[in-house]
């Protein structure tokens, strides 16, 4: 199979099979194949009866240029959005406004990452930097089926460079604004007749950067040095065999997030300054300890043998880790009780820590695929995952205490089993029909316990004895779907996809005494769309509609800095999802998405408690404000929170030859979404009416290396990304203007 010409919006490390001639001319003239592995097998991105996207070489390159993260991939593709309170260790993913806003370190989210086909269930693990990739895939809707539950949502998908493939050698670096150095590679070599590596690493590095007007010193805060590597050895003793082993690890060393104490004027969502004044995003008050430290380490097994008919694979993982992460909650300098304080009112300090000591995840899936290119084709296997989790969170007496005033103690264990098979026959009329189903089953294990509490008189106080929760479900999933060739460059399909998230546990009782549990989620998803593709022109479209019963949700902050399991009833949504990629003329690329996503809740009867701050709720009262109880409001109606009705997308790209090995290129990437809610209830101050983030650049390229000047976010978009509710109007913004120059070789 053909594999995607060199575009902008192709898969990373794309290529193109044929003579050179034909190369040259596909490149030069045609969209090209888009190979995609949605399905567990390489199939053309429009021959596939699912939204499915990808993120282009030239847009990955640029994120990752300006020191962005994982969450830099935020909108890059239409209906996903992409946030953190914990920086660049804990991502939050959304996918048709489904997603979860629990900080909590076991929280579970309907969104799957699937890095080398192995998920990475736990937060910690999600934020894994994406470096010497093959594809980055983003399949929109329910996947239960080949990959499993806590996908309701949809997964995002990475595939790395792989030993023995065609994709050159390479080496990177950039520097840019604030001392930003990214420094990338991925180098392969033959051993022997059978035997190949690659060995891939990643350096990103910024400098302390935000000054806390409240110390004597500069640049206090958001600096960070962010390290990973891999090592991959294929084995390959014959034509019908192959042993893949990887290991891999990332040390992250920097700031936790970076709150502000009323970032927000009341009655509004005008960003305010530390002095009351314009917003500065390089300047905060703050009078706590900030740190973080993060180590990910990983090896895995992937093995083949194809015995004619079919291919069996087995696929083999280990992922640990551990976390430290302490940062000035409130926001602010002082409180209430202090000479000072600042910025705005802060009724009282709010300092705590949450580490992970020990993270062991393991999983193991057997399977066999058909190898057949028509007629009836079948996937089959058996899926296994364990998980053994601690957590430690932590609360001090006072903003620089080193002591701790109280501790909890979590331990979660894990099983899941899956049992999965899907058929599908493509008949001579063009139509291509397939099903699948996967029984699932989870059994989750909570221990929580305060160790100890050492804050007189605070409410909800004392030494918790351990408390254990435990939950089970058998759920089964499943999807049908058709596709139809109704000529050569237009294809229809349509899906009907069910969906599963398991139950979710949570013991985080720092501020309060109860265990909660949220039952499981189930989601029905019904899509159709067309898929189109011209020599010069690529559009697909696709509109669904879905229910999700029993919507996991968490109530976070509040009066008392809770964080609350709850299901609601029901969950409506419904949008579509628009992509275009052209060549309009020779040189020149442009790709353009745009998708509308409304998910509403649909619960007469759910309340939940309001913010503890003086914020301007618009949600119909259920008990209003008393003496420190904030108010409770339904939300029945309300757009999930951190889901964006309109997102936008779009990139242009020109290259011109400006000497016989050489050519210059301008390339723009463009992101817009609209408004956002951080909470479930609705309130003016905790949202953002929108952000617009755009980048630039320009460079010359050769065959062997590529030098050029950039820009991230050149409007210097300020905007809030999320908010803590409890204490003060405290928020958190999007990243500032980076502006730097970049170096890379192929060889």
């Amino acid at each position: 199979m053909a594999t995607a010409t060199a575009f902008a919006a192709t898969p990373v490390h794309a290529q193109v099979t044929g003579d050179d001639d034909t190369m040259i001319e596909d490149a030069e003239e045609g969209i090209g194949v888009i190979v995609i592995t949605a399905q567990r097998r390489e199939e053309n991105l429009q021959d596939v009866p699912i939204s499915v996207a990808t993120v282009g070489d030239d847009t990955l390159a640029a994120i990752n240029a300006g020191g962005a993260d994982i969450r830099g991939l935020a909108g890059r593709v239409p209906s996903l959005n992409i946030e953190s309170s914990f920086g660049r260790t804990f991502p939050r993913f959304y996918i048709r406004g489904l997603g979860n806003t629990d900080f909590d370190l076991n929280a579970s989210q309907p969104v799957s990452l699937v890095y080398d086909e192995v998920v990475l269930e736990n937060p910690i693990l999600k934020g894994f930097p994406v470096f010497d990739v093959d594809r980055v895939e983003v399949l929109r809707g329910p996947q239960g089926t080949l990959f499993g539950r806590n996908t309701p949502a949809g997964i995002v998908k990475f595939d790395t460079v792989k030993p023995g493939f065609t994709a050159e050698n390479f080496a990177k670096a950039s520097w840019a604004s604030y001392n930003t150095l990214t420094a990338e590679a991925g180098v392969g070599a033959t051993l022997s007749d059978d035997v190949s590596i690659r060995v891939s690493g990643l350096y990103q590095h910024r400098d302390d950067w935000i000054d806390n007007v409240d110390t004597p010193r500069r640049n206090d805060l958001e600096g960070y040095d962010d390290y990973a590597a891999r090592v991959q050895l294929l084995i390959e003793p014959s034509d019908v065999a192959s042993l893949r082993l990887t290991a891999q690890a990332r040390r992250q060393d920097g700031s936790a997030r970076v709150f502000r104490a009323n970032l927000f004027n009341t009655g509004s969502n005008e960003l305010v300054g530390v002095d009351g004044g314009e917003f500065v995003r390089s300047e905060v008050r703050a009078d706590g300890i900030n740190y973080q430290a993060l180590n990910n380490f990983n090896v895995a097994a992937h093995f083949d043998y194809d015995f004619g008919p079919v291919t069996l694979y087995s696929i083999s993982s280990y992922w640990g880790g551990n976390l430290e992460s302490r940062g000035d909650i409130d926001g602010g300098f002082g409180n209430a009780f202090t000479a000072d304080m600042g910025p705005g009112f802060i009724p009282f300090s709010a300092q705590s820590q949450d580490n992970i000591p020990s993270l062991d995840q393991f999983t193991q899936e057997i399977r066999i695929a058909s190898n057949n290119d028509g007629g009836l084709g079948y996937q089959a296997g058996v899926f296994y995952f364990n998980e053994k989790l601690d957590i430690e969170s932590i609360d001090f007496g006072g903003p620089q205490e080193t002591a701790p005033a109280a501790i909890v103690n979590q331990r979660q264990d894990a099983d899941a089993l899956g049992i999965f098979g899907s058929v599908n026959y493509a008949f001579d009329n063009g139509f291509t029909v397939q099903g699948g189903a996967r029984y699932n089953f989870d059994d989750k294990t909570l221990m929580a316990e305060r160790e100890f509490d050492l804050r007189p008189g605070f409410i909800g106080g004392g030494p918790v004895p351990a408390e254990t929760l435990s939950a089970d479900d058998e759920v089964l999933t499943w999807d049908v779907s058709g596709v139809y060739e109704v000529n050569d460059d237009v294809n229809v399909f349509a899906r009907v996809a069910k969906g599963y998230r398991a139950p979710s546990l949570q013991g985080r009782i720092l501020f309060d005494r109860d265990l909660s549990m949220a039952s499981s989620e189930t989601t029905m998803s019904y899509e159709a769309g067309v898929k189109t593709s011209f020599d010069a022109v690529m559009f697909n479209l696709t509109g669904y509609l879905f229910k999700t019963d029993d919507l996991q949700l968490s109530a976070v902050g509040g009066g008392t800095n809770a964080n609350l399991l709850l299901n609601a009833d029901q969950v409506d949504g419904a949008g579509f999802e628009a992509e275009l990629m052209a060549r309009p003329a020779r040189g020149l690329t442009l790709t353009a998405g745009v998708s509308y996503n409304s998910a509403k809740i649909d619960d007469p009867d759910l309340v939940v408690e309001t913010c503890g701050a003086a914020c301007t709720v618009t949600d119909d009262i259920f008990a209003p404000a008393a003496p420190f109880q904030p108010a409770i409001v339904y939300i029945d109606g309300n757009q999930l929170p951190q889901a964006p009705e309109w997102t936008a997308n779009w990139t242009a790209g020109y290259e011109f030859p400006i000497t016989a090995d050489g050519d210059l290129y301008v390339f723009t990437d463009w992101y817009y979404r609209s408004k956002i809610n951080f909470f479930l209830y609705e309130a003016v101050e905790f949202s953002d009416d929108n952000l617009l983030e755009g980048g630039l650049r320009i460079g010359y390229k050769t065959a062997d290396f590529d030098v050029a000047v950039f820009a991230r976010n050149i409007l210097d978009d300020q905007s809030a990304v999320g908010a803590i509710d409890f204490n003060n109007l405290t928020g958190f913004v999007n990243e500032p203007r980076i502006i730097g120059a970049e170096l890379g070789v192929n060889f």
